[in-house]
């Protein structure tokens, strides 16, 4: 406590600058908004990245299949979960069906194998009759199979081997392909969930975001939001429709050419199709077993067709099937589907192309803000607005009405 006229010691300076009630904020509120709704979305990122593929295939599925699930939506008098709970049912019958016929027939195949297997190695087994027929190496490949493999017990000393040697990696890889397979699992039920919110909820979301989208891009949101789903959908439906055509064109070719099990080869290349060098990898593959079996000419000609059909395909019907609204040429469309595969599997194979739309859409619209012409100058060297025509008409109406009114006081 200072003593009546004694001048009191001298204040060290403050660390954070003056108080509350004589310093202004340290950011504008804004800004700490701003910063703090970036945190927040960066935190979501990061903690529900895992998440971001099951979600964008039910986005997918969604949008694909929304024109059907509206008139499903109608069928049901308007019950959004019900007809929901509808197309979830048959989008898992159409989903698991095929899983579970490529098992139930991957396990035969399994079955044959071993059941092949066991009887070589009981046995024995000669080579192939069509070694003999490959240039150059046919003899010395038959020599080969007679000695590692066709002679009786010389499976089983492999398999020895080989077990011994590497059971910790066939250990740690069984335990791989069980995670995966649970991991595939658990973002399949991901995905089902976030589809029956997409069929209950999407319309109202839209809605919401419509109205965000037209606060940040209030001219051009209503082109840019309906690129998305029109460029999914055209996606999705092309590429079914370019992978059950060349399914059914290449399954044709080849039962003409004498392939064996041509419906189930027919079915793999259309599946492959969707993926970009699947088809000409399965048509080629086919090729060669049909030339080194001895059927040159069928093998040859299976070729040349599936070439010609690739290329017809390729450069006609993918980029308008699955170019969009936009119309997107052939090379944005390759470039999507193949950086889509590369960077999110078969996920991938239609956000690809969404983004490329995109991409273009953008560009596009950039390029018609620099063809419109640039306003006249003032007299000050100040951008004089051209007035709206409906304002311009009402000043003309409002003049000839006071030339009028004039008149008439004249006379």
């Amino acid at each position: 406590m200072t003593e009546l006229g004694q001048i009191p010691p001298p204040r060290e300076p403050r660390l954070l600058g003056l108080p509350n009630s004589s310093r202004g904020a340290l950011m504008p509120p804004i800004f700490a908004a701003r910063g703090l709704i970036i945190l927040i979305l960066l935190a979501s990122v990061y903690f529900f990245h895992s998440f971001l593929v099951p979600v964008l295939a039910a986005l997918i599925i969604g949008f694909a299949s929304w024109p059907v699930f509206r008139r499903v939506l109608s069928l049901c008098g308007g019950n959004r979960t019900l007809a929901a709970s509808l197309m979830i049912v048959v989008i898992v019958l159409f989903i698991l069906v095929p899983i579970f016929w490529a098992l139930s027939y991957a396990l035969g195949e399994a079955r044959q194998l071993i059941a092949w297997g066991v009887a070589t190695n009981t046995f024995g087994a000669p080579a192939p009759a069509w070694f003999a027929t490959l240039p150059l190496v046919g003899e010395w490949a038959i020599e080969q199979w007679d000695i590692y493999i066709g002679r009786p017990g010389a499976l089983a000393q492999y398999v020895a081997v080989f077990g011994g040697a590497n059971v910790v990696n066939i250990y740690q890889t069984v335990l791989a392909a069980s995670g995966n397979v649970l991991n595939l699992a658990l973002n399949l039920l991901f995905m089902i969930i976030a589809l029956l919110f997409v069929y209950r909820d999407g319309a109202g979301f839209a809605a919401q975001l419509d109205k965000f989208g037209e606060r940040i891009l209030p001219v051009r949101w209503n082109r840019l939001s309906r690129v998305v789903p029109a460029t999914i959908s055209s996606t999705v439906t092309g590429m079914t429709i370019i992978a059950i055509g060349e399914g059914i064109v290449l399954g044709v070719a080849y039962w003409l050419a004498g392939a064996p099990s041509p419906v189930l080869l027919g079915v793999i290349t259309g599946v492959a199709a969707m993926i970009p060098g699947g088809a000409p990898l399965s048509f080629t593959l086919v090729s060669i077993y049909l030339i080194a079996s001895g059927s040159v000419i069928e093998g040859i000609a299976l070729f040349t067709w599936g070439s010609v059909e690739l290329f017809i395909v390729d450069k006609t019907l993918r980029p308008k099937l699955v170019g969009g609204p936009i119309k997107l040429p052939f090379m944005p469309t390759f470039f999507g589907l193949v950086g889509g595969v590369k960077t999110m599997g078969m996920v991938g194979l239609f956000i690809g192309p969404v983004l490329m739309a995109l991409l273009v859409s953008l560009w596009r619209e950039w390029v018609r803000d620099l063809d419109v012409p640039e306003p006249e100058k003032g007299g000050a060297g100040v951008a004089t607005p051209p007035i709206p025509p409906p304002v311009e008409a009402s000043r003309t109406r409002l003049k000839e009405a006071a030339i009028d009114e004039a008149e008439k006081q004249d006379a």
